[in-house]
Parts: C-alpha cells; sequence; structure tokens
C-alpha cells in the first residue's frame, strides 16, 4: 500500500473568467508521504492558501488532480467531500475560527460531535488537547477571555484531537511567542513520527523551516524547492 498521503498534479486554480482571470496557481505538482511535515511558504497572494484550500475538499480546482489517502476527491460529490473534511482532515486555520459563545472545550467537542466520536471518548480527547497546548485552566473560557495566542493554541488543539493522518496548517504559529511556537512545531513532530502523522503547514515564520522534513517556496504559482538549514531541533532533509 503506498504512503503517499497527498498527491496534486497539474493543479491550476483561476479566479474570474477571460482576459480578466487571475491565474493564482499554474501547475503544482506536489508530493507528501505520510509522516512527513512539509511547508509552504511565499509572499501574501502567492496562493498557499488557496492550495491549502484544495487540497482540504474546501475547493476545487480550475485543472489537475488531487489525491488524498489514495484517493482522487477532484471530482468526489460534496457529500463525499464533506465527510473527508469532518473525519480525516485536521483544519488550523489563520482565522481561529471559534464559535463566540462556545468556550475553548466546547468549540474542540464540536468538531468532534460531527464525525460521530462518542461523549466520554470526546471528553478525554478534548482534555488531552487542552493540556498538550497548556490551556488545562482555560477550558471554561470563551474566545473573547482568550489572547490571540491562546485562540490559536485552541485551533491547534481542535485539529489535533481529531486524531486524524492529515493535519492542514494555516500560519500555525501566528500570534504564539517563540517559546510556544517550539512546543508547537516538537508536538508536530513528535506526532508525525509516533503516528504517522501528516503536516502540510502554510508559514511565513522561519523557524517552522527547521522542523519540517521539506520546505518549498509558491512562486508564480508553481512550488519550487525552499532553502531548509540543518539545526538541532530535528534532521531536515526528507526522504
Amino acid at each position: 500500500m503506498s504512503d503517499i498521503r497527498v498527491q496534486t498534479q497539474g493543479v491550476e486554480r483561476a479566479f474570474g473568467s477571460g482576459e480578466a482571470a487571475v491565474r493564482v496557481l499554474r501547475g503544482v505538482d506536489l508530493t507528501v508521504h505520510a509522516g512527513e511535515l512539509v511547508a509552504l511558504y511565499g509572499p501574501s497572494g502567492s496562493g498557499k492558501t488557496t492550495l491549502l484550500n484544495l487540497i482540504g475538499a474546501l475547493d476545487r480546482p480550475t485543472a489537475g488532480t488531487i489525491e488524498v489517502y489514495g484517493k482522487e476527491i477532484t471530482r468526489q460529490s460534496e457529500g463525499a467531500r464533506a465527510g473527508l473534511r469532518r473525519k480525516q482532515i485536521g483544519f488550523i486555520f489563520q482565522s481561529y475560527t471559534l464559535l463566540p459563545t462556545y468556550s475553548a472545550a466546547e468549540n474542540i467537542d464540536l468538531a468532534l460531535r460531527l464525525p460521530g466520536i462518542g461523549y466520554f471518548e470526546r471528553r478525554k480527547r478534548v482534555r488531552n488537547a487542552l493540556e498538550i497546548v497548556g490551556l488545562s485552566a482555560w477550558a471554561d473560557h470563551v474566545p473573547d477571555e482568550l489572547s490571540g495566542g491562546q485562540r490559536q493554541r485552541v485551533a491547534i488543539a481542535r485539529a489535533l484531537a481529531l486524531q486524524a493522518g492529515l493535519v492542514l496548517a494555516d500560519e500555525p504559529t501566528s500570534g504564539l511567542d517563540t517559546r510556544t511556537t517550539k512546543r508547537v512545531l516538537t508536538l508536530f513532530r513528535e506526532m508525525a513520527h509516533a503516528n504517522g502523522t501528516t503536516f502540510l503547514i502554510v508559514s511565513h515564520d522561519s523557524m517552522v523551516a527547521e522542523y519540517v522534513d521539506h520546505a518549498y517556496d509558491l512562486q508564480d504559482g508553481r512550488i519550487v524547492p525552499h532553502p531548509v538549514v540543518s539545526t538541532n531541533h530535528v534532521a531536515v532533509g526528507g526522504r
């Protein structure tokens, strides 16, 4: 059985039509294996989040194919794509997307209710996820009572609690201090090694490149290698 978790071939995404169309992605080829951490860099507007949304079945490409868990998702029905998002992909959104009237624990619990996880298992996962990100004492606080960094950690905990094999993270270290950033990235690394979890991380944070197996830049709608400097954090270079 192939260990390829994500594969895109010739993926294009244009917005608008005719001569006025804006071509954001111009033929993206990307392969990510199970247990790998991959970072995507590039300036604002380069298409990083667009590519993440396509892989996460939140949008459809103008051309090309996308395989996730070995299944071509480009032409799947909306029901099948929704099921994939609920059960098999963890999302960390840059805007947090937390419900304002729900506590931190309730926001995480809701993401676990959607795929039908039982009550006692949800309680355990919520508790463990909040402990992992250092927010156990803030479980009953609503987003307005949390700092930006704490909201980001709730969003990270929500994605990790799902225990999906693929996590798509849009600027997951945004708003975090250096110490917390290192803690979160080390956690991602440990999960990749222990559970085979795949992380695809969109970032502007140069520190992320120190923790990943592969890093790429999006330039002119295409992917090119991003220089990764080996550090004491992890051995980089990939398979």
